[in-house]
């Protein structure tokens, strides 16, 4: 542990890096979206290979996060954290050099793994570098300037695809990452867990939980064709899933101890996780194509159409923790469920010709509405449900299975709405399947209320709180460490 001070050149120098990092996964995770229709249209992709160009990513980002921070615990959290910088930034480079789909969709899959070293990897240098005094406020500051990194990635995004490219969507990377890895060499201490007693690294499990993720999705991404191969991967999926419980069972040290979901709370506010996140990792997904390719409007005007959502989570997620730390969590969990339901039910005015002040920015006033009142409590429900010595290891499989839900959402979304492999290209038929598929996710947003109110209960006096207070990504809940030992984050 170091004692450096928020206020001296090194502290500015350790809170620059680590929110550098932070938003290169972060602009990553909101800005292809918006590039996708003309990543489509330049690499003569089908709808699958669009879904696998976000999936990808997700897949090995999801699959490895928990590992990508022990990794950090035991070789040190500087050396692991630029290691994912460099990594980032050479799949980022790959990508943007993609000649065809298949390269493109591979590189994601890189742009995953170097994900997974990184983003635990930032909040567990502030986290062991910082004096104890100064922690929670750069821990406040790294999640509040991260939040704004997500807010303008849509923007960003759209600019960089009707300018110079969707490859300079990816590119951005590489002059990010060549500022923040040297500074990082240069100023943050260097910490890991100086424990003597880590064991053995659970590379199994990790694989059997990525590969889960990975035939499953393959599966539904393919099942139109209904062949034997679908089948098959599908039954395998399932066959790996039970396997990775097995070995976690049996593991003396998991990357998941199931041990933790004997918390009825826990297990309960991540079945509540999966729901929304699902929806949400759904919503952003179509949203964003539905703009362009049913109502026409530029990649620009649809990514800074969608930003009113980012907004709101960062101007009153403080404000709701503080509001849910005095009513409890149970009210805000089951009504912003529900509020989000019916923000994408608005959406189903967003057609040919729709008014963004009449159509679009209603739908996302609801939906922001509802994730503001829900995201900070989900958190402060899922660090109170486990011991304090857990918090880490709870948020990080949180956010792990926030992540898997998008995973699995952009996976069968379009299945579900009856989306065929050429929709984005035919307006009429995008826009129909939207519609049932808005209806899909307002369903799966209602189930998470009903959780929500049937097993979300108090949280206990003097139980650990969230130092993520201002949060801005909407795909994802905010990832919180332990505040002696990262073993997660």
């Amino acid at each position: 542990m170091s004692d450096v001070r928020l206020a001296s050149p090194q502290g500015k120098w350790i809170l620059l890096t680590t929110v550098l990092g932070s938003s290169m996964a972060l602009l990553d995770s909101t800005v292809v979206n918006v590039a996708l229709p003309r990543i489509g249209r330049d690499l003569d992709a089908d709808l699958a290979e669009l879904q696998w160009t976000v999936n990808a990513y997700m897949l090995t980002l999801a699959g490895l996060i928990l590992l990508g921070g022990s990794l950090g615990d035991r070789y040190g959290r500087r050396k692991i954290f630029v290691v994912g910088v460099v990594w980032f930034a050479a799949a980022s480079l790959l990508c943007g050099l993609a000649p065809n789909a298949g390269v493109l969709v591979a590189a994601r899959a890189l742009q995953g793994v170097g994900g997974a070293l990184l983003t635990p990897g930032s909040l567990a240098l502030i986290q062991a570098s910082f004096h104890p005094d100064d922690r929670g406020r750069a821990v406040g500051l790294w999640s509040g300037f991260g939040g704004i990194g997500a807010a303008v990635g849509p923007f960003v995004g759209g600019w960089l695809v009707d300018g110079p490219g969707w490859r300079w969507v990816f590119l951005l990377n590489v002059p990010l990452a060549l500022v923040c890895a040297p500074i990082a060499v240069r100023h943050v201490p260097e910490s890991a867990d100086g424990r003597t007693d880590h064991g053995h690294f659970d590379v199994l499990g990790a694989v059997l939980g990525a590969l889960t993720l990975a035939l499953v999705t393959y599966a539904l991404i393919e099942a139109r064709s209904g062949s034997l191969v679908v089948v098959v991967t599908a039954v395998a999926g399932l066959a790996a899933g039970v396997a990775f419980v097995s070995v976690e069972k049996r593991r003396p040290d998991p990357m998941m101890p199931l041990g933790i979901f004997a918390s009825r709370q826990f297990t309960a506010v991540n079945l509540v996780t999966l729901c929304v996140y699902a929806a949400f990792g759904g919503f952003f997904f179509l949203a964003a194509l539905q703009l362009q390719v049913v109502v026409g409007w530029s990649a620009l005007a649809a990514g800074t159409a969608l930003l009113p959502t980012t907004a709101l989570m960062l101007l009153f997620s403080a404000r709701s923790g503080a509001l849910a730390d005095r009513i409890g969590p149970r009210i805000p969990l089951t009504v912003g469920p529900l509020l989000c339901a019916a923000g994408m039910l608005l959406m189903l005015r967003v057609g040919p010709d729709a008014s963004y002040l009449a159509d679009v920015l209603p739908a996302l006033l609801v939906l922001g509405t509802g994730m503001v009142s829900l995201v900070a409590p989900l958190t402060a429900t899922v660090l109170g449900s486990v011991d304090t010595s857990r918090a880490g290891l709870a948020s990080g499989i949180n956010n792990a299975a926030a992540r898997a839900a998008g995973l699995i959402a952009v996976a069968a979304l379009p299945l579900v709405a009856g989306m065929g492999e050429e929709a984005y290209r035919s307006p009429t038929a995008f826009d129909s399947a939207f519609g049932r598929a808005m209806v899909v996710c307002a369903g799966v947003l209602v189930v998470g209320s009903a959780v929500a109110f049937a097993t979300v209960r108090s949280l206990p006096a003097g139980c650990r709180r969230p130092e993520c207070r201002t949060h801005g990504s909407v795909v994802t809940p905010p990832l919180e460490g332990e505040r002696t030992r990262g073993r997660l984050s």
